[in-house]
């Protein structure tokens, strides 16, 4: 079971910045796809940028953050960051982190929009941004 430890959330200005850490353990996987969720107040819970390990490192972003948003992971350290520019209010929400180390391939669609495919979640963290 892999344990997901998230950080770095906060409130900001529209505009700003802020960058979200996830450290993960507990698993010895050599591919998985691991990534960021959010959960706008009165929504589903969408998919914001994943990464997958196989073959190298594929990344996908929502339409919504793409060129705003960028993930990176520190494989020394097994931390997983994501890198928050230019915010907009409606990036408000919870951010959760959350990995899949069972599912060998996904689509782009599903890696994003495939919430019930990820078996461990972090807690969340909230990322509030003010217009």
């Amino acid at each position: 079971q892999v344990q997901l430890l998230e950080s770095g959330g906060g409130s900001v200005q529209a505009g700003g910045s802020l960058r979200l850490s996830c450290k993960f353990s507990g698993s010895t996987a050599s591919t998985y796809y691991i990534g960021w969720f959010r959960q706008p107040p009165g929504k589903e819970r969408e998919g914001v940028a994943v990464l997958w390990t196989a073959g190298g490192t594929t990344t996908y972003y929502a339409d919504s953050v793409k060129g705003r948003f960028t993930l990176s992971q520190d494989t020394n350290t097994n931390t997983l960051y994501l890198q928050m520019n230019s915010l907009k209010p409606e990036d408000t929400s919870v951010y959760s982190c959350a990995a899949d180390t069972l599912t060998p391939v996904m689509t782009a669609m599903q890696a994003l929009g495939g919430v019930h495919l990820y078996t461990s979640w972090g807690q969340g963290t909230q990322v509030t941004v003010s217009s």
